[in-house]
């Protein structure tokens, strides 16, 4: 892989692709390109027979140009560096930061092409990518770009094999907070590949991870269990509690969001003393229970009257004692 570092300061895990593929898909873009320049030229040979030899000669250049040099750069172009061949082969010309290539880049790469595939039959174009860490031709060097592979094999993810079933929950209250992800890592790949490994090569790797894998969380292994078996059900104990807390978390969401929309769609506001959304119940008597006194709430008596007021001079009052404002005084 190749560290290709981005104009935001990432760096882009990409594959070169070596001189086997690169030619191969150089093969195939040479087969159409010379193709369709024979068949533009057996045309041009029949329109052009009443021409004089100059003009022959002036069309002939000019359709080699346009085919074998023009068709090439506008391909690389408009595609974004991926011609025919390199379709085939899963390739992709790009920049040196991981970015597609524009015209200057299909262009300076189309120029040398000429000189180091066509020219001298592919010989400095092989020699340049041989010689190169990346593979690069000098087309490659000169623009300011790479060829890298699209279509990478799949990796082959191994399971790993469960914990024996005497060992499954037994490490409950193991503190893992302290173990690293790459012991994670090692531990997971020596599981799914210990059936490969030499017995003894195997029992030594087991110990050791074992070992580590005690020193970060504190804790001895139960006596008399073998380290390998010790490692699958520590693994079992890790993916057990990602698997509930991810439950969790996800049920948490959910929660929340129900509520959310049930707040939302309930209606305008809320009322003094009374839970929204939620309907009236009234208050049933308190009954005594049998053989008891019954219990006589506090009777709060009622404000005293204050006396009328007397309306202002020169005033009426009119019906029902409401003053010429509309204020009713207390009764």
């Amino acid at each position: 892989m190749s560290g290709v570092v981005t104009g935001d300061a990432v760096v882009l895990g990409l594959q070169p692709a070596r001189l086997p593929s690169r030619a191969l898909a150089v093969l195939v873009d040479l087969v159409v390109v010379w193709a369709a320049y024979l068949l533009v030229m057996l045309g041009l040979a029949v329109a052009t027979a009443s021409l004089d030899e100059a003009a022959v000669a002036a069309v002939s250049v000019a359709a080699f140009l346009l085919i074998l040099v023009g068709a090439p750069i506008a391909v690389e172009t408009l595609s974004h560096g991926r011609s025919l061949g390199k379709m085939v082969c899963g390739l992709r010309v790009v920049r040196d930061d991981g970015g597609p290539i524009r015209f200057r880049h299909a262009l300076v790469r189309g120029a040398m092409g000429v000189v180091e595939i066509l020219m001298t039959f592919g010989v400095v174009a092989c020699v340049a990518s041989l010689v190169s860490e990346r593979g690069r031709r000098l087309g490659d060097v000169f623009a300011g770009t790479l060829v890298v592979r699209e279509r990478l094999p799949a990796a082959r993810v191994l399971p790993v094999p469960p914990p024996p079933p005497w060992l499954v929950g037994r490490f409950a209250g193991l503190d893992l907070s302290a173990v690293p992800e790459a012991l994670w890592l090692e531990v997971r790949q020596y599981l799914a590949r210990a059936r490969e490994l030499d017995p003894a090569v195997g029992r030594r790797l087991a110990e050791r991870l074992a070992d580590e894998l005690v020193a970060r969380t504190g804790t001895p292994p139960p006596a008399g269990v073998p380290a390998s078996a010790y490692l699958a059900g520590v693994v079992a104990e890790r993916q057990a509690r990602d698997t509930r807390r991810a439950f969790t978390e996800a049920g948490a969401g959910a929660d929340v969001g129900n509520r959310t929309g049930a707040g939302a769609g309930a209606g305008g506001g809320f009322e003094a003393g009374r839970v929204f959304g939620a309907p009236a119940v009234a208050v049933p008597p308190v009954v005594p229970p049998s053989g008891a006194s019954p219990v006589t709430p506090p009777v709060t008596p009622p404000p005293a009257a204050s006396p009328p007021s007397a309306p202002p001079a020169g005033g009426s009052s009119s019906g029902g004692g409401s003053s010429a404002t509309g204020f009713v005084p207390p009764a």
